[in-house]
Parts: C-alpha cells; sequence; structure tokens
C-alpha cells in the first residue's frame, strides 16, 4: 500500500509540475482526429498538436499518427484557448538538432553532408536537417574557383559557428582537412626513428642552424654545431640552398625532427650523394631516402 501511494503521490507531484513556453516533453498519444493530435505527458491537462505543429512537409499526413505512439514535442503555449497544453513536434525537433550541433560543435565531431545548393561566397547543405553554410574559403585545402563543381557532393566537415537565435549554422570542410593533414603528418614524423640516416635537401639557412627538406612534407633542423666538425661561425659557409645533403636523425620529439650531419662526416663534410641512392658508410649506417623509408610503414 505505501509503494501504491508513493507512485500515487510522485504521479500527482509530476502532474502539478510548472510547465513553460520553449520546454520539451515526452508523451503518448491517446486520440488523433484529422486536425490534430492527443497527448497525454503526465500532467493534469492533455497537450494538442494540431496538424501544422507536426511537420513543414506538404506530404505529411495525419493518418500516419497513431493512438499509443510516442511524442517528443515542445510546448508553444500553456493554454491553446481551450485549456489545453499546445505542442510542436517539428519544433522539438529543430530544437534538438540544434542541441546535437552544439554538441558537434563543443567535441570537434566530423559530420558527413551533402551539399545541395550555391549560394553567393559559398553553398549550403543540411546538417540535422538545418539549413548549415559552408563559405567558399572553408571548402577546400586550396582556392576554389568554382563552387558549382560541389554541387551534388557528399563532404566531410567540422561544425565551426552554432547560432541558434541568429539561425547561424555554419560548416568547414577545411579546417578538417587541416587537422588530417596534421594527424598525416605525425604519424609519418613518428615513423622515423632515432638514428636513421636519410637523404635531403638543403631548403632554408639560419643564423642557428639549416632546415633539411626530406620529402613527403617532412623536414628537419641541422643545429648550427650539428654541422660540421669544423667549428664554423654561419651555416652559410658550409651549406647552400639547394644543396644535396644525408643526415643523421639525433631526435623525434613533440612534431621536430632534430638532424646531425657531423655524425656522418668523414673527410668530406658534405657528401656528394647525387649519383647514389643508398649507400653504406663503414660502420654499417644505410643512407635511404625518406619516401623509401616510408614505403614499407602502414600510417592509416
Amino acid at each position: 500500500m505505501s509503494e501504491t501511494m508513493a507512485d500515487f503521490e510522485k504521479e500527482l507531484e509530476a502532474s502539478l509540475r510548472p510547465i513553460n513556453e520553449g520546454d520539451i516533453v515526452e508523451g503518448i498519444v491517446t486520440m488523433v482526429d484529422e486536425d490534430a493530435a492527443y497527448v497525454d505527458f503526465n500532467y493534469h491537462v492533455q497537450g494538442v498538436v494540431k496538424r501544422a505543429d507536426f511537420s513543414d512537409d506538404p506530404s505529411f499526413s495525419m493518418h500516419n499518427i497513431k493512438a499509443g505512439d510516442p511524442i517528443t514535442a515542445e510546448v508553444i503555449a500553456t493554454d491553446d484557448g481551450k485549456g489545453n497544453i499546445a505542442l510542436s513536434v517539428k519544433n522539438a525537433v529543430r530544437s534538438l538538432a540544434w542541441d546535437t550541433c552544439r554538441k558537434y560543435l563543443e567535441e570537434g565531431t566530423p559530420v558527413t553532408v551533402k551539399i545541395g545548393g550555391i549560394v553567393n561566397k559559398g553553398v549550403v547543405a543540411y546538417l540535422e536537417g538545418l539549413r548549415a553554410f559552408i563559405p567558399v574559403s572553408q571548402l577546400s585545402l586550396s582556392y576554389v574557383e568554382d563552387t558549382n563543381e560541389f554541387l551534388g557532393k557528399t563532404v566531410e566537415a567540422k561544425v565551426i559557428t552554432v547560432d541558434e537565435r541568429k539561425n547561424r549554422l555554419v560548416l568547414s570542410v577545411r579546417e578538417l582537412l587541416q587537422e588530417k593533414k596534421k594527424e598525416e603528418k605525425e604519424r609519418r614524423i613518428n615513423a622515423i626513428t632515432k638514428g636513421t640516416v636519410l637523404e635531403g635537401k638543403v631548403e632554408k639557412l639560419m643564423p642557428y642552424g639549416a632546415f633539411i627538406d626530406l620529402g613527403d612534407g617532412l623536414s628537419g633542423l641541422v643545429h648550427i654545431s650539428q654541422i660540421s666538425r669544423k667549428r664554423i661561425a654561419s651555416p652559410g659557409e658550409v651549406l647552400k640552398v639547394g644543396q644535396d645533403v644525408k643526415v643523421k636523425v639525433t631526435k623525434v620529439e613533440d612534431g621536430k625532427i632534430g638532424l646531425s650531419m657531423k655524425s656522418l662526416e668523414d673527410s668530406d663534410p658534405v657528401a656528394d650523394i647525387g649519383e647514389a641512392k643508398t649507400s653504406y658508410k663503414d660502420e654499417g649506417e644505410a643512407t635511404t631516402g625518406l619516401a623509401s623509408l616510408l614505403a614499407g610503414i602502414k600510417l592509416d
């Protein structure tokens, strides 16, 4: 008996809870006619969803709604003039869609959308039923001259702006591509091990050292102290931009590659490797290009 009374008190308390416009409620359809569905959502008065508040789809029919169907709806009026709570299913769907998009933004979740229209300075897609804008500058890593090329295409993107009040939802394909490119670069860097000898080309000289292009979009730094066994005042005394060199990996840390030429130096401070793609030193070290090194490594 105590459990029954407790359950009754709980239901009574729920039925008397405050209901405000904008609240999302869940209930069960109790009756349907041509114009509306009547909903029990555990409140002391029933809820009513008019046909126009179910969907904007012109093909929608009340025949699709049956007694016993669960419904999630938004309160649009606490009194419809007849003592009922006016509810809207389409508003709830839209409100929950905005909540979902905010979650995508907060968690950085990649989303897949289909480009459905071309507008000024960008394209339009739909995410969770909401109209989303992708600026032309956010469509690709490279310059996009003709946005019509994207019409009908399915793309992966990230949500970068969610403003329900202004009805503004903005996506970026570029940002996701940049993240993937960065992750791929990090995987390639992490695939290189300390002690590996690589071929490269001097791409930039700085007072503190030389940056070496290792291929595959990677580069490393040879500090001035690691360029030659001889004491030099500047990298330009030994190296020039565009020069082929071979280097030894001394450190791979925080996405950076530390290199040394000094540790490979014998009689010639800078070995000419233009003719041979792979060579061996007396101590048994192999010299190879980065592409060859990474060829057998699965980076997916």
